[in-house]
């Protein structure tokens, strides 16, 4: 895996920065881009500033490229919003935002990966397969990106293998904003089958599995990582053998 060159959009912090290291470990030149440098780089990485939704500069930037090898769209993200609390034209950015910046980056990088027998990791998520009350829009477009990158995995075969991450929860340096503090990561935890929530370099070492030779006939899947998914409400609703399902 020596000598490829890998981009990863949004590679500055939290799941960006742990695909970012876990490639640079894997002996790779390893190319982060995003609007805002990193506060804290990642060993190894080069950083170039880049806004994803602004087509041209998305252009300039993978023509400039001596070679790619692989592509990660992991570029994304949406505030807590509901979907009356907005117009919808915010609920549009989003969407731009999680899968047309993606679309736009991998047509850029189309040339380089075809020449390198290359491939592309789409950073999805569990909300892409689930109601995402808050994240609507959000969720929506992971959903539509898991469909493009089967789409594309069809049509850009047999020069570039197309793959999703599908993720769940993940412990970054920003979770506990999210989530409530420690007490709030906690509780969460609990209700993941292996009572964790991700850390970065979870997702780091699945996209590097899905850009190496051992994933060389996968291309057009979704893998979850998730850890395990989400413990079904019901189970603790329930009354009848809740000690049981509880695993006690």
């Amino acid at each position: 895996m020596d000598n490829r060159t890998v981009v990863v959009t949004g590679g500055t912090r939290g799941v960006g920065a742990g695909i970012a290291r876990a490639f640079a470990e894997a002996g790779d030149h390893v190319v982060t881009c995003a609007r805002r440098p990193p506060e804290n780089p990642v060993k190894g990485t080069e950083f170039i500033p880049l806004d994803l939704r602004d087509r041209a500069a998305v252009a300039a930037f993978f023509a400039a490229l001596p070679r790619l090898d692989v592509l990660v769209n992991n570029v994304g993200g949406t505030p807590y919003r509901r979907l009356t609390d907005a117009g919808a034209e915010r609920h549009a950015r989003v969407v731009e935002l999680n899968l047309i910046a993606p679309l736009t980056a991998s047509l850029a990088a189309h040339e380089h990966l075809r020449r390198t027998r290359g491939s592309i990791v789409m950073i999805g998520s569990v909300s892409g397969g689930r109601p995402s009350p808050g994240s609507a829009a959000y969720g929506a477009a992971k959903a539509g990106l898991q469909s493009l990158a089967r789409s594309m995995a069809v049509e850009w075969a047999p020069d570039i293998r197309v793959n999703t991450l599908v993720v769940g929860m993940v412990r970054t340096e920003r979770s506990d904003l999210h989530y409530g503090g420690e007490d709030g990561l906690a509780a969460v935890s609990r209700t993941v089958p292996l009572e964790r929530l991700a850390e970065p370099a979870d997702v780091g070492a699945a996209a590097v599995f899905l850009a190496s030779d051992a994933a060389a006939y996968i291309s057009g899947a979704s893998l979850h990582v998730h850890g395990g998914g989400e413990r079904p409400a019901f189970l603790d609703a329930a009354t009848a053998n809740n000690e049981k399902w509880k695993g006690k």
